[in-house]
């Protein structure tokens, strides 16, 4: 911190935290506490892991009375005020091990600390009182128990049953709502029951959603704070868990984020492999691993687990998680095509609308045969992958089929198949029915990978499977290639071709097998260098065409509009910085060079939106802050990929304090 600290509410509500428990459950806010966003909430519960996200309690309103004033750490936004002006008092932040925030007045201060109980709905806050004096610290928590893409208001009725039980509370905001259990370590509650009433929450208004909401107060804790002393709110789903000492699962959290990455010296890439732990959860219907793709809102998904897990899981050595991954949607493979989208209760059926997803199993399983040398799970999952292989060259759903150069073709009217996926009823903002360069790149990598796992087992591969991966290597560059030097973005065989400059082409160079030679393959490099790669990722579509949207922002059409026609994405650039190093044989100056270009990503990692966390998207035109989901697993899993996978050691040049304050 320095001196003549002067802390700005536009500043401080811009900068997100976030702790998971490992079910889908999470805690986020600001920094300051104050929620900016529907989403955030001391206790977001996973009450179908890791769906069914409930905002149990949105937040506590924090007082300290001392020498006869009151001293507020809580802030809130109104239609036209911020009220209390909590912020004022705020000193600093840190995000590791726990996200703790820091608060002081002339002679007082308080630490506040948040954390998850792993594997359980469960949140713990902790107030310490840092400084030489006693004083009287009000606490009085906020419920709201809704879904968490909605927002609560007083004419919803609930009731908010409070029922004292054993040492803690149970509360149930309605009849048969799933109750919440509170207790506090010290203290005397008092019960004071009112509506804190039009909260707006500014980032949901940038979205064009509803951004006010009221939340429910049942009472208040009060307890005379002693220097050095703690007390402890514990807000949790389950009885059992108010009942234990939070002091001592305090101490199990910190072991375990110990444990996630001991032996990673590199200190960013070990708090990025940290961060990158949240994304990995356990899935209730199929008694398995998962990847979330993005908080706050998306839950796991296909293509982004299938594609996540090589830098979550694989490249870390965790290999029961990517075995778990892998084995999981191999076992709801339908004619050649793992789902895109789990169904999250009995009766469901699964979404296979997806192209990608399944073609980057066979990448993932190359790198996690790589890593593990496991025969066993090969042997266990191969005839799958000749199901798969069988299944495209047959043809197969969503009109996905083998062309007779051996291209992959897919696509139906109404339905996107490709990672470009943004539609709102019948309008599809980026249609590419055809071939997509990124598409085959990624059927060419199937194809060789099958056959590496064929050699690796000793399996004799079939005659018209090598025919075809030979047409593809016979027919791609004759395809795809632009005079101009780069690759077209889609192409319909004997019919039309789609000449936007986009970087799925950078697959083709990123992917274990290549289908370009040394001088085209600089080319694309080139040609991506100029006109798409930024600070922050990849633009999704050249700036000069007269389809790219400069801007991320309103509504959601407005926003779907622009999501895939010039957005930067972050978990692109690795897959440029990984053909960079192979085209230059990795070398030290290289090497060197990609860690310099990592440095705005690494600013951003610790100072900027979710500390800690990387987003989802950046604007097209002049990317500077992170937008869409505050915390993407892609775009951190591609991260610890490259990083790994490139031997790099990346390091903040300017290194920030692990406490966040002003300049």
């Amino acid at each position: 911190m320095t001196e003549n600290f002067e802390p700005k509410y536009e500043d401080l509500s811009t900068k997100e935290w976030i702790v998971t428990n490992g079910i889908g459950g999470y805690a986020s806010s600001t920094i300051i506490g104050a929620n900016t966003r529907r989403y955030h909430g001391l206790l977001v519960a996973s009450l179908n892991p890791p769906t069914e996200r409930i905002v149990v309690v949105s937040k506590i309103e924090e007082t300290i009375y001392y020498e006869g004033q009151n001293h507020d750490l809580s802030t809130n936004a109104y239609a036209n005020a911020i009220h209390p002006q909590g912020y004022h008092n705020f000193r600093g932040f840190e995000r590791s091990p726990l996200p703790a925030a820091f608060f002081a007045g002339d002679n007082w201060s308080i630490q506040k600390t948040v954390w998850m109980v792993d594997g359980s709905n469960t949140t713990i806050i902790e107030y310490t009182n840092t400084s030489q004096v006693p004083y009287l610290l009000k606490l009085s928590p906020h419920y709201s128990n809704r879904d968490y893409h909605a927002l609560l208001n007083e004419q919803a009725n609930f009731e908010f049953r409070l029922n004292k039980h054993k040492k803690s509370h149970m509360i149930s905001a309605y009849y048969g709502a799933p109750p919440v259990y509170f207790a506090h370590s010290s203290g005397k509650f008092s019960e004071n029951r009112y509506w804190h009433k039009q909260l707006q929450y500014a980032i949901d208004k940038e979205r064009g959603q509803g951004y006010t909401e009221d939340t429910y107060c049942l009472g208040q804790v009060e307890h005379q704070l002693q220097p050095g002393q703690s007390i402890f709110l514990i807000f949790s789903m389950e009885e059992a868990m108010v009942e234990k000492d939070p002091a001592a699962l305090k101490n199990e959290e910190i072991k375990r984020l110990a444990g996630i990455a001991p032996d990673i010296k590199n200190e960013f890439l070990r708090d990025l492999i940290i961060s990158g732990d949240q994304f990995l959860v356990q899935r209730r219907s199929t008694e398995s691993y998962s990847v979330i793709a993005g908080y706050h809102w998306f839950t796991d998904w296909g293509r982004d687990a299938m594609i996540s897990i090589r830098g979550l899981s694989i490249s870390t050595g965790k290999k029961e998680v990517a075995r778990s991954v892998i084995s999981t949607f191999l076992c709801y493979l339908k004619q050649g095509i793992i789902p895109n989208r789990f169904p999250d209760y009995k009766g469901d059926v699964a979404e296979y609308n997806t192209v990608d997803a399944t073609l980057w199993l066979f990448v993932a399983l190359y790198d996690y045969d790589r890593r593990f040398k496991d025969t066993e799970f090969l042997e266990e999952v191969y005839p799958k992958l000749c199901e798969i292989i069988v299944h495209h060259l047959k043809g197969t759903m969503h009109n996905i089929r083998v062309t007779d150069k051996g291209l992959l073709a897919q696509g139906v009217d109404g339905v996107q198949l490709t990672w470009m996926d943004a539609r709102i009823n019948d309008m599809v903002f980026t249609p590419r029915q055809g071939c997509p360069v990124e598409i085959n790149a990624l059927w060419y990598n199937a194809l060789k990978i099958y056959e590496y796992c064929s050699e690796r087992l000793g399996k004799e591969v079939e005659n018209n499977i090598i025919d075809v991966r030979g047409k593809v290597e016979e027919n791609f560059l004759r395809t795809f290639w632009n005079r101009d030097g780069y690759l077209y973005d889609v192409v319909t065989p004997e019919r039309s071709v789609d000449t936007a400059l986009r970087p799925n082409q950078v697959y083709v160079l990123s992917l274990p097998f290549s289908l370009l030679p040394e001088k085209e393959s600089r080319f694309v490099l080139e040609s991506i260098r100029k006109n798409l790669l930024t600070d922050y990722g990849l633009r999704t579509l050249y700036l000069h065409h007269p389809d790219f949207k400069p801007v991320y922002a309103g509504d959601l059409w407005t926003r779907d509009a622009a999501y895939h026609q010039g957005t930067v994405w972050p978990f692109l650039s690795p897959e440029y910085f990984l053909a960079y190093l192979r085209l230059n044989n990795f070398s030290d100056e290289a090497k060197r060079a990609v860690e310099d270009a990592l440095q705005p990503l690494i600013r951003h990692f610790y100072e900027e939106q979710c500390l800690h966390g990387i987003s989802e998207i950046f604007d097209g035109l002049d990317p500077r802050e992170g937008k869409g989901c505050m915390h993407q697993a892609w775009s951190v899993a591609n991260l610890i990929y490259l990083i790994m996978e490139g031997g790099l050691q990346p390091e903040k040049k300017q290194r920030a304090s692990k406490v966040f304050a002003a300049e």
